[in-house]
């Protein structure tokens, strides 16, 4: 199948069965509906670049994309925390930096996730990508901290995962 064949059926199948899971039921008008509007998605989006084309299917990576959840979670517990200790103890050093996150992520799908995860962390906030680097704005960049420490520190967990199921 072609690249553009690809992209059709991919966006009918996920416009379809987005349809399916905002209606709610299987009535056969739903159905009909539900395939008549995926259609027409598929067939309006069919000469634009797909967005999903960064997406790697492979039996692995579901669960790379559940441990990538998990790992996300974690981070957003723990940047959460480190935040309101902040706030409630306003003699604790605030640094705050613009640092550049390199990464091996190569579709614009995979550094989306990235730089979104990123600033879904509080403390962190992305501002630009620029090829192969996020640039982020992190509350508490220590002095001298390099590049890759902070690629260690605030994206490096996201991206092992990422990796699993994004290109």
């Amino acid at each position: 199948m072609t690249r553009q064949i690809q992209h059709v059926t991919l966006t009918f199948v996920l416009a379809f069965v987005f349809w399916l899971l905002l209606v709610g039921s299987v009535t056969g008008q739903e159905v009909v509906a539900g395939l008549l509007v995926a259609a027409a998605v598929a067939a309006l989006n069919a000469d634009r670049p797909p967005v999903l084309a960064g997406l790697r299917l492979s039996p692995m990576a579901p669960v790379a994309f559940v441990l990538y959840l998990v790992t996300l979670l974690r981070a957003l517990l723990r940047a959460n925390l480190d935040v309101a200790r902040r706030v409630l103890t306003p003699s604790l050093p605030i640094r705050p930096a613009m640092v550049r996150v390199k990464t091996s992520l190569r579709s614009d799908l995979g550094r989306l996730v990235l730089a979104n995860s990123i600033t879904l962390t509080p403390g962190t906030l992305s501002v630009d990508v620029d090829d192969d680097a996020v640039v982020v704005h992190w509350i508490d960049c220590a002095p001298g901290t390099d590049l890759e420490a902070a690629t260690r520190a605030i994206a490096a967990d996201f991206e092992r995962h990422l990796r699993g199921f994004l290109t």
